[in-house]
């Protein structure tokens, strides 16, 4: 029998979203005889206990005896059972300092850590991610604080409701004002962007219309790769080039500050990769974005004015473009930022039944199997071991160097 373990997820603040849905965990144990699901009780999941019973999950304390433990984020290094094998988005492909620790004992431990974020289909696309809904919830936030700003319009905070179908409802009969919002990146973050661009019926135009054109009606434009950045020599822009020369790049973005009043930005950013735009381009005299949904939320990333996550209770704070220092929401001569790391934790429900999909469809039989190259792939650390395709991380497994 190989047994799956579904870990209480204990980083704080605490998230309360699950890899899988006690209806898909039933699903589970119907069509692979040889599986079986045992919960770890938790309070303040979005699936409460009861609802797993319900289903014939069994709920269990000690999951030392799991053949694989899953959670969400990454596990607080005093609750890593040593020589198990995870599964989680641990955040440390990159050396992110503040999981150093945490890489450090998973080697320590003699664990096997398989990465959400590493599990790519064989032309690179990911497979797993929250993104679809991250780009959902960003999208309403970003258009409710634009409302709260110009106070043309209302909309809900995204909580209030109990889940997707039920915030698609509060959109009926909303008029918006003439706005112009321009929607970067290309993948499930900008498709969710998307949805509720065409929930609100927000017109897609092209880019050259929306920096030519006003409109009587809300207008979008999508911006992909080729649309933000250009060779500083060639002018021209080749998506591999770009993503393993990102510093041969500029940004293509200029045109559209003095034309845009909501920025959602859904660009995937790492070092090197060119900022959208920088922190001078803000105190230019006809600078027109008031409010930017960060959904990417990359500090001082692709959007120089990212100062630090905001929350889920706050969502929404001010800059000042002059200090650069954060100020209140909804002030003059101030610029608004929504950036709320753990955006699809609004609705939670939801999010979660479309990563256990996604995980089932592409990951689950493949581990129950013995493994696959996909998961190979994605497996950072094995028995305590760096793997191979992740020896660059050597040096921030050793703590060889310090990160700030």
């Amino acid at each position: 029998m190989f047994l799956i373990g579904l870990i209480r997820e204990g980083k704080i603040p605490a998230d309360n979203r699950v890899a899988l849905t006690p209806l898909q965990c039933k699903w589970l144990q119907n069509n692979f005889p040889e599986l079986e699901v045992v919960v770890q009780p938790c309070a303040n999941r979005c699936f409460k206990d009861e609802e797993y019973k319900n289903e014939g999950i069994g709920l269990k304390e000690d999951l030392s005896d799991c053949d694989l433990l899953l959670g969400i984020k990454e596990v607080p290094v005093e609750q890593l059972i040593a020589g198990k094998r995870y599964m989680f988005f641990s955040h440390t492909k990159k050396k992110q300092p503040h999981n150093q620790q945490l890489f450090q004992s998973v080697i320590e431990k003699g664990i096997t850590l398989i990465d959400f974020e590493c599990l790519e289909h064989d032309d690179g696309q990911r497979i797993l991610g929250f993104g679809f809904f991250a780009g959902v919830v960003g999208a309403h936030n970003g258009m409710m604080a634009y409302g709260k700003r110009t106070r043309l319009y209302n909309l809900c905070r995204v909580g209030e409701c109990r889940g997707y179908k039920e915030l698609i409802h509060t959109y009926f009969g909303l008029k918006l004002p003439n706005i112009k919002v321009a929607v970067t990146g290309s993948g499930r973050v900008s498709s969710g962007v998307l949805e509720i661009m065409n929930l609100l019926d927000v017109i897609e135009v092209e880019p050259d219309e929306f920096l030519q054109r006003d409109f009587s009606y809300p207008v979008y434009v999508h911006l992909k790769g080729q649309d933000l950045y250009k060779h500083k020599t060639t002018g021209a822009y080749n998506r591999d080039d770009f993503h393993n020369n990102p510093k041969n790049y500029r940004s293509k973005f200029e045109p559209f500050l003095t034309k845009t009043d909501i920025l959602m930005n859904g660009t995937y950013w790492e070092k090197d990769v060119p900022q959208l735009f920088k922190w001078h381009d803000l105190l230019l005299e006809n600078f027109r974005i008031q409010t930017i949904a960060d959904i990417s939320d990359d500090f001082e990333g692709s959007i120089p004015c990212n100062l630090g996550s905001s929350t889920i209770e706050y969502p929404v704070y001010g800059v000042d473009p002059v200090s650069r220092q954060v100020i209140d929401p909804y002030q003059k001569g101030g610029v608004d930022m929504m950036a709320i790391s753990n955006l699809p934790n609004e609705l939670p429900r939801d999010a979660s039944r479309y990563f256990g999909d996604q995980l089932i469809k592409y990951v689950i039989e493949d581990i129950v199997k013995g493994g696959s190259p996909v998961i190979e792939r994605a497996t950072l650390v094995k028995h305590g071991r760096l793997c191979e395709r992740f020896s660059y991380l050597q040096d921030y497994a050793e703590g060889k160097i310090r990160l700030s």
